[in-house]
C-alpha cells in the first residue's frame, strides 16, 4: 500500500469511527402520529387531536408544555412522569395521566421495552400542540 493509499484508508477509518460514535450518542427518536383531528361541536377556538406516542427505551421527551388540556393512557411500557406542581410518579401500562395547559412536564422511558401512549388533546386552534418549556435555573 502506498503512503497516499494508507492516508486515505486511515482518514476513512477515522471518519467511520467518528460517525459511529456520534450515531451511538444520538438519543432514541420519539414518534408521534396524529390519527385524528376534528373541531369540537359548539367551540370555534378548540379542536380535538388524537395522537399515538412511541417513547423508545431510555428516551426522554424533554420538558415541554401544551396549549391544550391533555388526557393520556399508557398502553405499553413503564415511564416516570414529572409534572409541574405534582410529585414525580412511575406509570405502567393501564395507567393514565392528564396535563393542564401551560404546565411543564416530561415523560422518561425507564423500562426495558418501548412505552406507548394514546393521547387526546383538547387544543387551541392555530397554536402548536407542544412547546419547549422555558429555560429555568431549576425546576
Amino acid at each position: 500500500m502506498t503512503l497516499r493509499g494508507f492516508r486515505v484508508f486511515a482518514a476513512a477509518a477515522v471518519a467511520l469511527a467518528l460517525g459511529l460514535s456520534l450515531a451511538a450518542q444520538q438519543p432514541p427518536a420519539i414518534k408521534r402520529n396524529v390519527v385524528s383531528k376534528s373541531d369540537l361541536a359548539g367551540c370555534t377556538d378548540r379542536e380535538a387531536v388524537m395522537v399515538w406516542v412511541d417513547l423508545p427505551v431510555g428516551a426522554a421527551e424533554g420538558k415541554h408544555t401544551h396549549n391544550a388540556e391533555v388526557f393520556a393512557f399508557v398502553t405499553e411500557g413503564t415511564v416516570t412522569l414529572e409534572n409541574e406542581g405534582v410529585a414525580k410518579v412511575t406509570l405502567k401500562a393501564g395507567d393514565y395521566f392528564t396535563y393542564k395547559p401551560g404546565k411543564w412536564h416530561e415523560a422518561v422511558n425507564i423500562g426495558t421495552t418501548p412505552a406507548k401512549f394514546a393521547v387526546v388533546f383538547v387544543a387551541e386552534k392555530g397554536k402548536p400542540l407542544s412547546v419547549p418549556a422555558p429555560a429555568k435555573e431549576s425546576y
